[in-house]
């Protein structure tokens, strides 16, 4: 599960155009749509649904009430890949 997160750290970085950021500063457990997290936005949210999709097979439907939390941190993508994967 540690490569699957670095490996989504190192995908929200390069997929969010965040240059100031390095993979080692961004927790599992980082909440990345706070402003005490990683401070991404509804346009963010947009844009990382759709890389996911592309990247990893994932869907996450805006009307899904889980969607938010399959969102929440790297922890929680990184769970919602493995279960998707078997």
């Amino acid at each position: 599960m540690e490569t699957l997160h670095a490996e989504l750290k190192a995908f929200i970085i390069e997929t969010m155009n965040l240059e100031d950021i390095t993979p080692a500063e961004i927790g599992n457990d980082t909440v990345l749509f706070a402003e005490d997290g990683l401070g991404l936005d509804s346009i963010d949210a947009l844009e990382l649904v759709l890389a996911l999709k592309k990247k990893y097979g994932i869907v996450l439907e805006a009307k899904d009430a889980g969607a938010r939390e399959h969102l929440r941190s790297v922890a929680t993508l990184a769970a919602l890949i493995s279960e998707s994967r078997g």
